[in-house]
């Protein structure tokens, strides 16, 4: 991607989280002048890669595939006492925006439609080969039990939710317009726990065709 795609992408959920009364943390508009004067102080932000992730999974089309991600808060994937066992991100789909097929070994998480338009869910179990079994899913949508064929779709409005357990293969996009999601979990780990059904990459190459307005989450000095 390149960065001056990105830095626009940063600019716009910035408006749209706020306009939406979703408010970012301070660390969230730190420029990379200001990341180069932060010291140990700011060490957890790093370890637990907080902040700006924004991907095209490689394919080099972030409209049609993609997905732009805030880390609120997260435990460090290498802390083996759990001393923070949770993790919280909002992120922006737009409208047919697609997430690619992936599931979580480790991870339990809530996906929750905050605002904005539909936001469709499809679900399975993968097959490990790269498709679905053909057998049915239950999931849980806000608090009752629902049973999904494979390949199936939760269509979530504004306020509902959806609980993944691991090993639930999803993808999602959002439909009718932009929708800001919300994921509570357990710890996230982007490095080892995104298993993908078919190889894509979780995080861009840049093109660095203009300076960073906010530095991505893997890019901390």
């Amino acid at each position: 991607m390149r960065r001056s795609e990105i830095n626009a992408c940063m600019r716009h959920a910035k408006a749209f989280f706020s306009g939406h009364g979703f408010h970012l943390p301070p660390f969230a508009f730190w420029t990379p002048a200001q990341w180069r004067c932060r010291g140990p102080e700011a060490d957890p932000i790093r370890q637990c890669r907080l902040g700006w992730d924004l991907t095209d999974f490689g394919l080099g089309d972030f409209a049609r595939t993609g997905l732009l991600l805030f880390t609120v808060r997260n435990g460090d994937p290498r802390d083996v006492a759990g001393t923070k066992p949770y993790a919280e991100k909002a992120m922006i789909a737009g409208d047919g925006q697609v997430t690619p097929w992936h599931f979580h070994r480790s991870k339990q998480e809530d996906i929750i439609n905050r605002a904005g338009a539909r936001l469709v869910i499809e679900l399975g179990l993968p097959d490990g080969n790269g498709g679905l079994q053909p057998v049915a899913v239950e999931v849980v949508v806000d608090g009752v039990r629902r049973t999904v064929p494979a390949g199936g779709r939760v269509v979530l409005t504004p306020g509902e939710s959806i609980t993944l357990r691991q090993g639930v293969a999803h993808s999602f996009y959002g439909e009718g317009g932009e929708v800001l999601i919300g994921e509570v979990s357990m710890v996230n780990d982007d490095e080892s726990d995104n298993c993908f059904l078919a190889p894509v990459g979780r995080f861009p190459t840049i093109e660095a065709d203009a300076e960073p307005l906010h530095l991505l989450c893997t890019e901390y000095p």
